[in-house]
C-alpha cells in the first residue's frame, strides 16, 4: 500500500530531515513513530526533498510504501501519538502505487521570514537583521533572479555531478507589520539556494550591495556568494506541487508563524 503524507514540523532541534547516524532527525522520529504505530519494521518512506538543520516545514510531503491495511485517518492519528510535539502528520492519503514523493513534483515554494524587531518569541523562526532592511530595494534586486538560470553560484552543489540550472517562476518580498517574508516558487532548488538568494537580497536591504549588482553574482565564485548566506531559522518549505494542483490554494492548516 502506498500513501501520500503531509507534515508539518519545526526544525529547530533536528539536524534535517534525512536519517544519519548519531543525530536526530525528522525522518528518523516519523519513521519511529510508524513503527510504534503499525509494528512494521520493514517499510520506504521516502520525503520530496531533504531540509537542512533548523530549516522548518509547512507542507513536506513524503510517500509511505507499507505493507499494512491501516485506514489513512486511523494511521495518522496512531503515528501523530507517537511523534513529539514539533511534528505533526497533517493528512494520509492513499496514492497510485507508483507515486514518488519526490520525482512526481513539479515545483515547490518556500517562506524566509525577516524581523525588523528583536523578538522575544519568534527567535526559532527568523532572521533578525539588526541594521534594517528596505524592502523595496529587495524587491527590484529579486526580479532578477526570476527565469530559468544557472544557479551554481549560489549553491554548494556540484555542477559536474548535477545541473544547476532551475527555472525559478516567482521572487516576491511581502511586508507584515516587522516581518519582512519572502516567497519563492521554482521547479526544484540547489542545496542552500534559497538561503543565498536570502542573503543577497538583505545585503540589498541593508545597502551593502546595490540592487543591479545581485544579477552580477550569476558569474561570481560559489565561495564569494557563501558568506552571505542567510541563518536557517527564518527558512520553511511551504508547498510541494504536484500535477493538477492548484498554485494559488493556501495551504491548510498553515498558520503565521511568528506573531511580532
Amino acid at each position: 500500500m502506498r500513501l501520500k503524507l503531509t507534515l508539518e514540523y519545526a526544525g529547530t532541534r533536528y539536524s534535517g530531515w534525512q536519517v544519519q547516524q548519531n543525530a536526530r532527525t525528522v525522518q528518523g522520529e516519523v519513521e519511529k513513530a510508524i513503527r510504534e504505530a503499525t509494528g512494521a519494521d520493514r517499510f520506504e518512506l521516502y520525503a520530496s526533498g531533504r531540509t537542512d538543520a533548523g530549516v522548518h516545514a509547512l507542507g513536506q510531503v513524503a510517500h509511505l510504501e507499507l505493507h499494512a491495511r491501516v485506514p489513512p485517518e486511523t494511521l495518522r492519528r496512531r503515528i501523530n501519538d507517537g511523534l513529539p510535539a514539533d511534528i505533526n502528520l497533517l493528512r494520509v492519503e492513499t496514492a497510485r502505487p507508483r507515486f514518488h514523493a519526490r520525482h512526481d513534483a513539479v515545483a515547490r515554494s518556500y517562506l524566509y521570514q525577516i524581523a525588523r524587531r528583536r523578538t522575544a518569541f519568534a527567535k526559532p523562526f527568523v532572521w533578525w537583521v539588526k541594521d534594517g532592511v528596505d524592502a523595496d530595494r529587495m524587491r527590484a534586486a529579486a526580479q532578477a533572479f526570476v527565469g530559468f538560470h544557472d544557479f551554481r553560484a549560489f549553491s554548494d552543489d556540484d555542477p559536474a555531478q548535477k545541473s544547476t540550472t532551475v527555472d525559478l517562476e516567482s521572487f516576491d518580498v511581502h511586508e507584515d507589520e516587522d516581518l519582512v517574508v519572502i516567497h519563492v516558487e521554482a521547479s526544484h532548488f540547489l542545496w542552500k539556494m534559497v538561503r543565498r538568494l536570502v542573503g543577497v537580497l538583505v545585503a540589498v536591504g541593508t545597502g551593502e550591495m546595490a540592487p543591479p549588482d545581485a544579477a552580477g553574482l550569476f558569474d561570481a565564485d560559489p565561495k564569494a556568494v557563501a558568506p552571505l548566506t542567510a541563518p536557517a531559522a527564518g527558512l520553511f518549505l511551504e508547498r510541494v506541487y504536484y500535477p493538477g494542483d492548484p498554485r494559488d490554494a493556501p495551504l491548510r492548516g498553515a498558520v503565521r508563524i511568528a506573531q511580532m
